[in-house]
């Protein structure tokens, strides 16, 4: 959005206890709906087709296209449910291609779970879909940031390894100094580029997802966040926020994976 972009959010398959109420009374994702606002959009069903909230351990309310579909648990959904999850994702995934510059495609968890392959719709499933570049992001503050990621190209198949471009580590705390090591040898055995190091941002002000927390109450945690008091300061934090991350990231080499040239003086 900063560079000119008309760019949209889409997370093909989302799990999480808190929504976000479209302005057609639509269900998705808290995360799709604060992504849609951050882009400057309204944000839409299609940007988030499937939401899954957890009822058990085993099961969740499926939620498709922003409709209440049924309770299903994982068996059955993956039996019954899924060729038709790939059908809407593939349709809502072409529209949006269609409508907007650039997509920012979240994907779910690692991308590296075998026994989930065969089931994959949101991770390199999704980017096979877009026929996009991928960025492998890594939370360094849980600690093991380079077995994770070096681990997860090993476990991807060669088509998907060559995919990814180049990874993102989030929420550093400390010297950048003793990181920088580390950084060097994951860039020297993986061949990948490192494209940013964000710090830990305890104040960016915007709710965490609950991702697989299931409420205690049975209750989904909706977040209307229509009211224009509302959308204006949270897009006052929206800038604030990623003037803070840009200024972390390798956007030359980000536009570069994208195949995109970009000045930005």
């Amino acid at each position: 959005r900063e560079e000119g972009f008309q760019v949209a959010p889409f997370k093909a398959q989302n799990m999480t206890s808190n929504v976000y109420i479209t302005k057609d009374r639509g269900l998705i994702g808290v995360a799709q709906g604060f992504q849609a606002e951050a882009a400057g959009l309204a944000a839409s069903v299609q940007m988030n087709p499937i939401l899954l909230q957890p009822k058990s351990d085993t099961g969740a309310r499926v939620i498709v296209l922003g409709q209440d579909w049924r309770e299903m648990s994982g068996w059955d959904y993956r039996r019954e449910f899924l060729p038709r999850a790939k059908e809407v994702v593939s349709e809502c995934l072409e529209k949006l291609r269609e409508e907007y510059d650039l997509l920012v495609i979240e994907g779910a968890g690692s991308p590296a779970e075998i026994n989930l392959r065969e089931g994959d719709i949101v991770n390199m499933a999704t980017a096979e879909m877009a026929e996009s570049p991928v960025l492998l992001v890594a939370d360094i503050d849980r600690g093991g940031v380079f077995a994770s990621l070096v681990g997860t190209l090993e476990l991807l198949t060669p088509d998907e390894r060559d995919r990814v471009k180049g990874f993102l580590i989030n929420k550093f705390r400390g010297d950048f100094r003793l990181l920088k090591p580390g950084l060097d040898f994951l860039e020297e055995r993986t061949g990948k580029r490192v494209l940013g190091v964000i710090p830990y941002l305890e104040d960016h002000g915007i709710g965490e997802e609950d991702s697989l927390e299931m409420p205690r109450d049975g209750r989904a945690c909706r977040v209307a966040g229509s009211s224009q008091e509302d959308l204006v300061a949270r897009d006052e934090l929206y800038h604030r926020l990623a003037t803070r991350v840009r200024a972390h990231l390798d956007l030359v080499g980000i536009y570069d994976c994208m195949g995109l040239t970009r000045s930005l003086e």
